[in-house]
């Protein structure tokens, strides 16, 4: 699933301007996918206390029930890419668009606990999928020039996903009588919760409708006509379309598909390119940005606020999330990813530790001190603010650009799974280590921040400005 080359000199030499604005609306209908994960992926907040209550299950069993979707989102990582060289990348988007309507659906109405697990899991198979296809699919139709803020789109997307899923959770909270568990039509509010992602889901669906198949996909099958068209939509200027599919061709004859085999050949095993992804991968998730959106209503009500409030402070979480990622795609093509990487990095370091520190404080009638409390509130909304300016967009853009076109396709689903994987563990171990010291939890995430520093430093390139062909 590489994306499309440029045609040498092109990106200066356009006649007329792209047309900006039709490139725009199929970016936004391609990261509807990212709104979708962003949803199914934080829904769950506000479910998981009355899904312990409904079925009377402890956190280590509640964890397994939170975080079991990650699983499956690792699953739709790994094959979204070969699926979509196989069938399109419209099709994949169609599947996943099936797969959250159907998690909806029977998330929302589960037997048991364990086929809620089971819907979740068919759920997370299409956020893993959406996660792969969207920033690739945006990447091959995106003008060079615009390239990184449009990949931005999929960031933003998710972020509005999260927001939108907080604020429905906390109106249906007020329609319920502020019960989780409280009956509306019939049944309990946290059901209603899960399955109103059924509507994006098919607005999603139908959106994959309106948007044309990636150039790149379609020269693959020989329909070289139909590329030129979906170029000349994107591109704006149709004088040099028999150039820029023929280069496309060019490239596609002198490539082989990419299979896990290609990655092999470093020090390590792998090469250090995918070491690099992977890094990148790993350490947006060992922060713990995750538990602010999976479990930001238990957490504030651990330590004594009620269960309105922590709603409401879940859903200022997702606007802060917005706001930083609306910073971030203003400058990830004007200073850079690597800069912007290495700002979130101090700045979520330095909000951790102060999360750390105020939730050291010993509960007094179950709640923190007012000043712990206070900072904890402030420090965890700077924490997703630089997650958001910085690692939120930098990665997906990163991750989009940085491997060789050779093998970008089997590169992005190792790194995407790694993803999963880790956020995986990360969701996994909360509810267990917060039993255990919520503080020394905290710190251990705020490590993570300030090693990526490091990390980024020694190991992480610069893609600003450079074009898909010159990686690697």
């Amino acid at each position: 699933m590489s994306t499309t080359v440029q045609a040498p000199g092109s990106a200066g030499r356009q006649a007329r301007p792209a047309p900006l604005g039709r490139v725009i609306f199929i970016t936004a209908a391609a990261a509807m996918g990212g709104f979708l994960f962003g949803y199914d992926s934080s829904v769950i907040n506000g479910a998981v206390e009355a899904i312990r209550g409904r079925y009377d299950i402890g956190s280590a069993a509640l964890a397994q029930v939170v975080a079991i979707a990650l699983i499956g989102s690792a699953i739709g990582a790994a094959i979204a890419g070969r699926v979509a060289d196989r069938i399109g990348r419209i099709r994949v988007m169609q599947i996943a668009a099936v797969l959250f309507t159907v998690s909806a659906v029977g998330s929302a109405l589960p037997f048991a606990l364990w086929d809620l697990a089971v819907w979740r899991v068919l759920g997370g198979i299409g956020i893993g999928m959406a996660s792969v296809i969207g920033p690739a699919y945006i990447a091959e139709v995106a003008p060079p020039a615009y390239r990184g803020r449009l990949a931005s789109f999929q960031q933003a997307a998710i972020v509005v996903g999260i927001a939108l899923s907080q604020l429905v959770n906390w109106g249906i909270l007020h329609l319920a009588d502020g019960d989780q568990r409280g009956k509306i039509g019939g049944i309990e509010a946290w059901q209603w919760m899960l399955g109103v992602m059924v509507v994006p889901a098919v607005v999603y669906g139908l959106l994959s409708f309106a948007i044309p198949e990636s150039p790149r996909f379609l020269i693959s099958v020989g329909k070289a006509d139909r590329a030129k068209e979906v170029l000349a939509q994107v591109e704006g200027d149709g004088s040099h379309l028999d150039a820029r599919v023929a280069q496309i061709e060019q490239a596609m004859r002198s490539e082989h598909k990419s299979t896990f085999k290609d990655l092999l050949g470093g020090r390590f095993g792998l090469l250090p390119v995918i070491w690099i992804g992977i890094g990148l991968s790993v350490f947006q998730q060992l922060v713990g940005i995750n538990v602010a959106f999976y479990y930001s209503s238990t957490l504030w009500q651990s330590v004594g606020v009620d269960p309105s409030s922590s709603f409401f402070y879940s859903f200022t979480t997702s606007i802060i999330n917005i706001i930083g990622t609306v910073i971030a795609m203003f400058f990830v093509d004007k200073i850079g990813r690597r800069p912007l990487a290495l700002i979130g990095s101090a700045g979520m370091a330095v909000s951790l530790g102060l999360v750390a520190w105020a939730f050291s404080a010993h509960l007094v009638d179950g709640k923190l001190p007012h000043a712990q409390g206070v900072l904890a509130l402030i420090a965890a909304h700077g924490f997703v603010l630089f997650f958001a300016l910085s690692w939120g967009v930098v990665v997906w853009v990163l991750l989009g650009e940085m491997f060789p076109n050779k093998i970008r396709a089997a590169a992005l689903g190792v790194a995407a799974s790694a993803q999963w994987i880790a956020n995986w563990a990360i969701t996994a171990s909360f509810p267990s280590l917060s039993d255990w010291n919520l503080s020394a939890t905290y710190i251990m995430y705020t490590v993570f921040a300030a090693l990526s520093i490091p990390f980024i430093l020694k190991w992480v390139p610069e893609t600003k400005g450079k074009a898909l062909e010159e990686m690697g």
